[in-house]
């Protein structure tokens, strides 16, 4: 298949724009309904839109559950994981978000601590016995100096709740992406999605029912913003990626999407007015370096490894 690197990242660059402003949207839902009940609802919400989107490409010739019993039961198995992973993630985010006092850039510091897992993954594959290379560890350094300046430049008093949440919400997403990583051959990228949203939701929906109080007029009163999250977020963005990917190249589309955090930061700057402090936007610039430089050894080995022309045709 020929690439077309420029259609594949205007796509990705969209599904980037899209996850940065659902900052904004998780942000400006948690002051009206709590974190457990916004998750149930953009879980349930963009399980339903990636369940339309699967039958309309399919057109109903594929079944959605494998025929084979051992296989459905993998099937089963990687949404439990993958949903509870995910769960615990998003969870830990909404809630970090919610954590920031008024007046914080909550959206800017949550996109780009969040964004952390592109050199924690690495980092903890390490850990699993995969070789990593220097260049890895250099992004861990720059990230942890992006993220002292973002957060810590101030001393102990100068981090909220919020951020030590959401890092712990980057540690769960790289477990995330790695359980993804081993299951998705097994399921398929959007089925995937279906089941581990729907795992969320129900994890969400129960957790809601017994710790939180939600208020029908809040929920109306943040519909906007649910709805964004479940259709825009979960769904459209999702689709975005898949059919950008079919365009890019690996090393091209990553780094398209790395732009979520800056996304993120310019939107809570331009909707929400949350203006980031000379040392915290420094902070972001370091933590985005780290990000692109933790993809150089993909990039390089996708250059290596490119198939000439000829291939293509």
């Amino acid at each position: 298949m020929k690439h077309n690197n420029i259609k594949g990242s205007l796509i990705l660059c969209t599904a980037a724009l899209i996850w940065g402003l659902a900052f904004v949207a998780q942000s400006d839902a948690a002051d009206l309904i709590p974190p457990f009940t916004i998750n149930a609802l953009r879980s349930f919400i963009g399980a339903a839109a990636l369940y339309v989107f699967y039958l309309l490409t399919t057109r109903g010739k594929k079944p959605f559950l494998p025929a084979e019993k051992t296989v459905r039961k993998q099937f089963y198995f990687a949404a439990l994981i993958c949903g509870f992973m995910l769960a615990v993630s998003v969870n830990l985010q909404q809630f970090g978000l919610a954590a920031y006092p008024d007046g914080a850039a909550a959206a800017a510091r949550g996109g780009f601590i969040t964004a952390l897992y592109v050199v924690l993954v690495p980092v903890f594959s390490f850990f699993a016995g995969k070789k990593i290379s220097a260049v890895i560890w250099l992004s861990v350094a720059v990230a942890l100096a992006g993220f002292y300046l973002l957060c810590l430049s101030g001393g102990a008093g100068g981090i909220y709740m919020g951020d030590v949440l959401i890092f712990i919400c980057a540690v769960s997403f790289s477990f995330h992406i790695m359980s993804v990583d081993k299951f998705v051959g097994i399921t398929g990228g959007i089925r995937l999605s279906v089941m581990q949203f729907t795992v969320v939701g129900i994890l969400s929906a129960v957790l809601a029912l017994i710790f939180e109080k939600p208020v029908f007029s809040d929920i109306i009163a943040a519909a906007p913003q649910i709805l964004y999250l479940g259709i825009m977020s979960s769904g459209v963005a999702y689709t975005l990626q898949i059919v950008g990917q079919k365009y890019a190249e690996p090393s091209v589309a990553s780094l398209s999407m790395s732009l979520e955090s800056v996304f993120a930061a310019l939107g809570g700057w331009i909707i929400s007015g949350n203006v980031l402090k000379p040392q915290e936007f420094a902070g972001c610039a370091l933590v985005f370096a780290a990000i692109i430089a933790a993809q150089l050894p993909e990039i390089l080995s996708s250059k290596a490894k490119k198939p000439s022309a000829k291939k293509y045709n």
